[in-house]
């Protein structure tokens, strides 16, 4: 059963084929041959029933609130904001980039949003300060995965939707693994830039700070409203979003008047592809998920790689390397649907609290979208730079390097995730 389900993915990816025809045909298989007295309907059922969580809603939403923002001027205040306050300092630029990817991401919830809207205005001012192609497009392409950590999070909602968690608790807790991350690559930044002596830019006035300031306020609402708000409990993730897209347009329409109502449909049209894909992919993940969970194929490969009665130190590095490794090769989304349903009850068995197992598995994703071979910021960063693969990849390996030593740490001291719960 396991052979035939691993073997028909394998041949459809091999060919070449869209993630969801192998995602739908093994299991299709497994119900053909493995359980024949079982009705195709059920099968259908269980995909509409994949996307038919009412905290999926917050998807689109998220996403259009992004694609607004990516259309409009909100990124350049964030930059220049930014900017006055440590572009002066060791590295002041390259921490620039970091901390507006960090802020841009708690807007959109996306890692490649995040290199695309970042990416193009930072990239050119790296290089004129003297950055060699390779550590700029290593900077960004990295700081732009702190999206999938801070609020608002799409892996966490998917998390969420695949195991029942609070996505509230979700967004709360990756706060501060994301600025932890943030800090490590500030430090390296400082370092970096005081070893190859890049040239620092003139401090700005208190002046300078406070215009800057003034222009990016409203941006700034943006991650307030949204933590704020569910933090608090004012209002649920779905209604966020809902409200995130509200303010997107008022800010981008009426405020910067960046964005006149004939843009909005092209702005629509991205937002609706982007989420077809992401909603086909989880009714297939949830038919893959339905399937293996009747067969037990989870429990017959726990017990065969953890054993009787694991540690739940043992399970979390398990699935760390798990979501790790699956996340070099697939898109992120397709790996949390399929894997979590096969480590989350293992995991509960042993005590370990959801959210944090939630922690884990997204840091992993976010590390895969800047893994060789396959990470999606890696191609997103060709595609945005117009650079060959070899030269993204050339500036990823110090800050693969930390995001290890971050997630030993994140294992090992569950209250960084779970402190402001």
């Amino acid at each position: 059963m396991v052979a035939l389900l691993l073997g028909i993915m394998v041949f459809f990816l091999v060919l070449n084929f869209p993630m969801v025809i192998p995602m739908v045909a093994a299991p299709l298989a497994v119900i053909i041959f493995f359980i024949p007295n079982m009705d195709l309907a059920m099968s259908v059922q269980q995909l509409i029933a994949g996307v038919s969580s009412t905290v999926l809603l917050s998807v689109p939403m998220f996403i259009l609130a992004a694609d607004i923002m990516c259309a409009g001027n909100t990124t350049k205040r964030l930059l220049d904001l930014v900017e006055t306050f440590v572009g002066h300092i060791h590295g002041g630029m390259a921490i620039t980039t970091a901390i507006t990817c960090t802020m841009f991401g708690a807007i959109s919830g996306s890692t490649q949003a995040t290199v695309v809207a970042i990416g193009k205005p930072m990239r050119q001012r790296l290089l004129k300060l003297g950055y060699q192609d390779g550590a700029s497009s290593g900077l960004i392409i990295s700081s732009a995965i702190i999206a999938l950590l801070i609020p608002p999070s799409i892996s966490m909602i998917m998390y969420a939707v695949v195991t029942g968690s609070s996505v509230g608790d979700l967004f709360i807790a990756g706060v501060g693994p994301g600025i932890l991350i943030l800090i490590f690559f500030a430090i390296y930044s400082y370092f970096y830039a005081k070893k190859v002596n890049i040239p620092r830019l003139k401090k700005a006035t208190w002046e300078e700070r406070g215009k800057a300031f003034k222009r990016a306020i409203a941006p700034l609402g943006f991650p307030i409203i949204i933590f704020a708000g569910i933090y608090s409990g004012f209002f649920s993730p779905t209604e966020a979003a809902a409200i995130a897209v509200l303010y997107a347009l008022i800010l981008e329409m009426l405020v910067f008047r960046t964005i006149k109502i004939k843009d909005l449909h092209r702005i629509a049209l991205s937002t609706a592809v982007v989420t077809c894909a992401v909603f086909i992919l989880v009714a297939g993940g949830q038919l893959f998920s339905w399937v293996i969970s009747y067969a037990k194929i989870p429990q017959m490969l726990t017990s065969a790689i953890l054993g009787v009665d694991p540690s739940a130190i043992k399970i979390l590095v398990t699935v760390t390397i798990f979501f790790f490794i699956g996340c070099m090769f697939v898109d992120s989304l397709v790996v949390i649907i399929i894997l979590s349903p096969i480590f989350y009850p293992l995991a509960m068995q042993a005590g370990i609290d959801p959210i944090h197992l939630g922690i884990i598995i997204t840091l992993q994703a976010a590390i895969g979208s800047i893994s060789p071979p396959f990470g999606c910021n890696i191609f997103t960063g060709c595609a945005i730079f117009n650079r060959p693969y070899i030269d993204i990849v050339k500036g990823l390996p110090p800050y693969l390097i930390m995001l290890v030593v971050i997630t030993a740490v994140v294992i090992l001291c569950p209250q960084l995730s779970l402190f402001l719960l």
